[in-house]
């Protein structure tokens, strides 16, 4: 029995040591050349994400957040998706609003070494185009810096910078 509990300690290891190597980014800007040549989007809570599903924008309140996002191509340079957009209308106030989905094609970009993590790259921007309806006064093409992560200060909360 304490066999068993021992190589199941080391599979956990393992596969925890396997994904973290790889969030590991290459050591410059360049088109990945491997699954492990990858730059990550770092979420609001500082967590590392490669290929996110969910993504919020607005980290100060969650009142804009990617969701359903599917990944047609995810490099060191940028990663290019699609998804819908959720975005609170806050009428008449935020905490009474109503979140209205709007599709959405996403692109990251402008990968930088992530600070106080060695050998990691991060996108520092999103850009949004919406290729129908949209959120009332947000223009077609939006784009924005990206949260870097807790101790950095937070860009604009969405799209229309609410």
């Amino acid at each position: 029995m304490g066999s068993h509990r021992a190589t199941a300690s080391l599979m956990v290891c393992a596969g925890a040591a396997l994904a973290a190597v790889s969030l590991a980014a290459p050591a410059y800007a360049a088109p990945a050349r491997s699954g492990r040549d990858r730059v990550a989007v770092i979420d609001c809570t500082g967590n590392a994400r490669v290929k996110p599903g969910n993504f919020i924008l607005a980290c100060g309140d969650g009142n804009n957040v990617l969701t359903s996002l599917h990944w047609s191509q995810w490099r060191s340079r940028a990663a290019l998706g699609e998804g819908t957009d959720l975005v609170n209308d806050c009428r008449p106030y935020c905490a009474a609003g109503h979140f209205h989905g709007y599709p959405v094609r996403v692109r990251f970009d402008t990968p930088q070494r992530r600070t106080g993590h060695t050998g990691q790259w991060r996108y520092t921007r999103v850009t949004l185009i919406y290729p129908a309806n949209r959120p009332s006064g947000t223009p077609r093409v939006v784009t924005l810096p990206l949260w870097t992560g807790p101790t950095s200060a937070p860009g604009p909360s969405g799209p229309t910078g609410r």
